[in-house]
């Protein structure tokens, strides 16, 4: 059987009513490029009735594949079982509430065929909420600035990749997921444009902003070991400030005969360094707990069921 000219891989969580609409919005579009497609709806434990609405439209439609997750294990790791399911040359990720528009696939798909092995979609006017545009820019602002890198917060995971870049992200084992940053790091020859952004129409955001600040240590602490360079770094200027100041009280004590007093200063130091080491503690602790996470060696996800015939 011939394999998908295009794959399309949508995580589903709390938008069970926009799979229809998506569904037939998808069938359009690609239909003007090819009619050897598949649509993968991978269902993250949505607390709706999306699992239903997918057998539904699998059963409609062969093309069709739905994906049931056993429990929640988040959206990036969901985005990694669509991916390694996908047979398509060409694949699209995108997300299932049509805030990713499925006609502008038509512009990543053409983008691509100019010898683009990566083609992300940024979002020129983004329909988000005030709070989600400044969680989302905090978000990136502090990666950055822990991994040395430059992210462009209008860009999320409506993408188009070829099988070539999904080859070589199935390698990557990692419990700590992020498909963008993801993607990023594979390299390859990729570009961004610009593509139209619509409004949530139905149900809210599950990234709350403790969740991205969540997601943003989780990256940081998988991504760079920056903070354990900034700790080693704190540790010796706190070494060298306190060796001045020892040098100081000598010289005050003995030379100008400054008496030396100072319980407050001297218990506001120990407080002070106290808080810095239980820190650097924690900071271990958080590389320890992901050294220990991935030498478990736990499946990234667990499928409970499919729409189709398994053959992972």
């Amino acid at each position: 059987m011939q394999n998908p000219h295009i794959s399309i891989v949508t995580p589903v969580y709390g938008c069970c009513k926009s799979l229809y609409d998506l569904y037939e919005r998808l069938n359009k579009t690609l239909s003007t490029i090819t009619n050897n497609f598949e649509i993968i709806m991978i269902n993250d434990a949505s607390p709706d009735n999306a699992w239903e609405v997918i057998k539904y439209l699998a059963k409609k439609d062969s093309r069709v594949k739905g994906i049931n997750l056993s429990r929640n294990f988040g959206q990036h790791k969901a985005i990694t079982a669509g991916l390694n399911y996908a047979q398509g040359y060409w694949v699209v990720v995108m997300d299932c509430d049509l805030q990713d528009q499925p006609e502008e696939i038509i512009k990543l798909y053409n983008k691509a065929l100019e010898g683009y092995d990566i083609v992300f979609g940024r979002r020129a006017k983004r329909q988000d909420g005030f709070f989600k545009k400044l969680s989302s820019k905090i978000f990136y602002k502090i990666y950055d600035y822990f991994t040395d890198s430059k992210t462009d917060n209008t860009i999320a995971n409506f993408s188009i990749l070829n099988q070539k870049v999904v080859k070589e992200f199935k390698k990557l084992k990692e419990q700590n997921r992020s498909y963008y940053l993801f993607i990023n790091w594979l390299g390859f020859k990729k570009i961004n444009i610009d593509i139209k952004h619509s409004k949530r129409k139905e149900g809210k955001s599950s990234y709350t902003f403790k969740k991205l600040m969540d997601l943003a240590i989780d990256s940081i602490v998988a991504q760079s070991n920056k903070p354990l360079r900034l700790s080693i770094k704190f540790g010796f200027i706190i070494s060298f400030s306190s060796f001045l100041y020892a040098v100081w009280l000598f010289v005050g004590y003995f030379i100008f005969s400054v008496p030396v007093e100072g319980w407050t200063s001297m218990m506001v130091s120990l407080y002070f360094i106290s808080g810095l080491i239980f820190a650097n503690m924690g900071f271990l602790g958080l590389y320890i707990g992901k050294i220990f996470d991935e030498t478990k060696n736990r499946p990234i996800y667990v499928v409970s069921e499919t729409t189709f015939e398994d053959k992972n």
